[in-house]
Formats: C-alpha cells, structure tokens, sequence
C-alpha cells in the first residue's frame, strides 16, 4: 500500500501533523515529507496548513475520498486472500440496530466466540438507516436491521419476526387490561424512537394501519430512556418483546396488544451486493442463521 496516501489519510482524518506521527509510529518530520513528496506527485496543495489547524483544501478532499476506497479495497483484498487459508481467525465488522444489537446481539456474540475464540468482532450499534448506509460504503462486513427495507446495491434476507407491544406503565389506568382497541389511547402521550430507526417506522406503520393519530409524540434517540420514561408514567411506547424481557417479568412495565395481536415485523440481514465477502463473516452469518437465541418468542 502506498506509504505517502497512508500518512496523508492519517492527517486529513486527525487534522494534526504531531498527532498523526504518534498514531503512525513515525516522526512529525517523516509525516512532512510523506506529504510533500505526495503533493509533489499530484502537482499541487492537498492541505490547507496554519498554527492553529491542518484541513482539506479541495483537491485534498478529490484525493482524501478516492483514497479511503483505495484503502477499503486493499483491505479487503488482503482478507479474501488471506480466507484461501482460513484457520478461524480474523476481524468481522457487524452492524445491528438498536433492538437487535443490544437485546439479541450479545447472545450470538457469545455463542461465536465459544466456537472461534480467534475471529473478533467489531460492533456498530445505530439505527436501520445508518447501519445501511455503512454497509453501502463497505465499513460493516454484515448488518441487521428492523422494519422493510430495499437498496439495490444491498443483499436483503429475512432472519427473524419481532413482535412488538404497546408498552404501559404497571400504575397506568390500563394495566389489569391486556388487549384494547387503539382508540382507547388516543389521549395518550407516545414516547417514540427518532425518525430512521425501525422501532419508529413500525410504529408509524400502526398509525396509519389503524388510522390513528396521536395527541402527542415525544421523541427520544435511545431505547433505555422510552423503558425509563415510560415506567415513571410519563407516557406510552410500542417496543420490541426483546426490548422489555427483563421489566415485564419483573412487573415493572405491561404488554398491550391490539385487536388481540401483537404489531409484527422483520429483523433482516443486509450485506453488500457482491460475490466477495470475508470467511470471517460467512462463519459469523451462519452462527447467526442457526442461533438459537432468535428462537424465543413470548
């Protein structure tokens, strides 16, 4: 790999020459002429250089971009080659959305590292879009995601159903009640997950299913603080059965159903859209076929 482009992703990605010479284990006058000779190859300034800050002029930013793919595909190509060898070692970058990645990812974690204690896993927890989106610029090998999702430059396939549930305090006025009619909450406060995340998109899916409009919503960018608020009374939410295990066995929150049913959707694997993909990761993703940890169900 190209010495001169290594150093000078390192600066633009710091923004420090000192900084960047400590990450790379050389001297601040090596990372210099590394950039140098680089801007000498290109024929022009990649930086914008004071005492106070080093930033990407805009060929730097053409160079800077072009060179974190170059990086990416070499990356990769070291680990296809290096998977013709396979002895159960090696890094798989997993991206989960929230419910998935801190319900149910933790269980099939643990189950890959009891088979392959040398392959490491690098975890990314962000809602369904996001995770996507990293996907689509190769920095996640493999992600799950909640709700219906298409992208043609990604693979999507089904893995397991989620039943979510309205989701009430024990001291609401509707806690002996276990199924309702939706209109029965209409003067309720809804906690919501933010838009792009799945939870959201469910949720939003069950409004207009049933018509329904919310007096209020209110919404929080983490899974915890909907359990916590709603708890202390200050609303009402649809989560994942996952999600809220440990509080309704302790009686701390109550499951509603509507019409008698829990709201159902699809945890899916998504995966770039390519022949290549690291031995790593296709050890991770029949691990996480086969879990037994998807197969629970209230």
């Amino acid at each position: 790999m190209d010495q001169q482009l290594l150093v000078f992703l390192k600066v633009a990605e710091v923004e420090n020459f000192s900084r960047a010479a400590v990450e790379l284990h050389m001297t601040q006058p090596a990372v210099s002429q590394h950039i140098q000779a680089l801007e000498l190859r290109m024929g022009t300034k990649l930086l914008e250089r004071t005492n106070k800050y080093v930033r990407l002029n805009k060929a730097g930013e053409i160079v800077y971009h072009h060179g974190k793919t170059i990086f990416q595909t070499y990356q990769q190509m070291n680990e296809l080659v290096d998977d013709l060898v396979f002895n159960g070692k090696g890094e798989v970058s997993i991206g989960a959305s929230y419910t998935f990645g801190e319900y149910i990812l933790p269980h099939i974690i643990a189950q890959l590292r009891g088979e392959y204690p040398l392959i490491i896993p690098k975890i990314t927890i962000s809602n369904t879009h996001n995770i996507a989106e990293m996907i689509d610029q190769q920095q996640l090998d493999i992600g799950i995601v909640e709700g219906q999702f298409k992208q043609e430059t990604l693979k999507v396939k089904p893995l397991a159903e989620d039943n979510m549930f309205i989701i009430i305090s024990r001291n609401h006025r509707l806690s002996n009640r276990t199924q309702l009619q939706l209109t029965e909450l209409q003067e309720e406060t809804w906690i919501l997950r933010e838009v792009g995340s799945g939870t959201r998109e469910a949720a939003e899916k069950m409004f207009t299913f049933y018509d329904f409009t919310p007096k209020e919503i209110m919404e929080f960018g983490s899974t915890q603080i909907i359990k916590e608020s709603v708890e202390a009374g200050i609303g009402i939410s649809l989560l994942s059965h996952w999600a809220v295990r440990k509080e309704t066995k302790l009686g701390t929150l109550k499951l509603l159903k509507v019409n008698e049913q829990p709201i159902v959707r699809q945890f899916s694997i998504i995966r770039k859209n390519t022949k290549f993909h690291t031995k790593a990761s296709e050890v991770f993703l029949d691990i996480l076929q086969e879990s037994q940890a998807l197969t629970f169900t209230d």
